[in-house]
């Protein structure tokens, strides 16, 4: 015969049991897959943090990073049907937005180029607009520098290859390990050293004059 006091232990442990029985990405990847909004939502709070990151460190811009963001969660909303889970969600929603960065900075790129093409026919007595400002009494010599170094390399990045700037991206400002990489790109691991090893040789030789 249970005692009070073993009915308040069960208790006390389903309590526990009900706070503690969060879904697993899996459970949560099914719901979603017969269309539970809430659990893809659920699904996707766990790692879009990192998505976001991820598009800021490529884009360096938090506008083109929320576009990246939203048109990633949008791809992955559309597409989690076909998800096989042979992979975990992470690396599959991660592999998406490697994607959508990659397509963003090449069509971009695409409109830079007619952009500056036009804009030079029309104003070419114009001063070049990323031309720096010169340093003013408050900013020491050295912030001058440091400022304009920090924009040479925004400017070099820019001219690397998506896939080259991708790379770079991802080894050297969110830290990620090749095989990392190569799994989210869909690479060998051997084009994404490849890729990396051509991303840095370009950039020393852009940097070169001012380092």
């Amino acid at each position: 015969m249970k005692t009070p006091r073993d009915e308040e232990k069960e208790e006390h442990l389903s309590e526990i049991s009900a706070v503690t029985n969060i879904a697993t990405d899996r459970e949560l990847i099914l719901c979603a897959k017969d269309g539970d909004v809430d659990a893809f939502e659920e699904l996707v709070q766990r790692y879009d943090r990192r998505v976001l990151s991820l598009a800021f460190s490529y884009t360096r811009n938090s506008d083109d990073a929320k576009d990246i963001y939203q048109e990633t969660l949008i791809r992955a909303y559309r597409s989690i049907r076909k998800f096989e889970m042979r992979s975990e969600f992470s690396t599959w929603l991660y592999r998406i937005a490697t994607n959508v960065c990659i397509r963003f900075k090449s069509s971009q790129k695409r409109y830079l180029d007619v952009f500056r093409g036009e804009e030079s026919r029309c104003n070419d007595d114009r001063e070049h607009p990323h031309s720096p400002d010169p340093p003013s009494s408050h900013t020491t010599e050295g912030e001058f520098f440091k400022a304009e170094l920090g924009r040479q390399i925004e400017r070099a990045l820019c001219r690397l290859s998506p896939m080259q700037r991708f790379v770079f991206t991802m080894k050297h400002y969110e830290g990620y390990k090749l095989r990392e990489i190569a799994a989210m790109a869909e690479c060998s691991e051997g084009n994404v050293k490849k890729h990396l090893f051509e991303a840095v040789r370009r950039l020393q030789k852009e940097l070169e004059i001012i380092l």
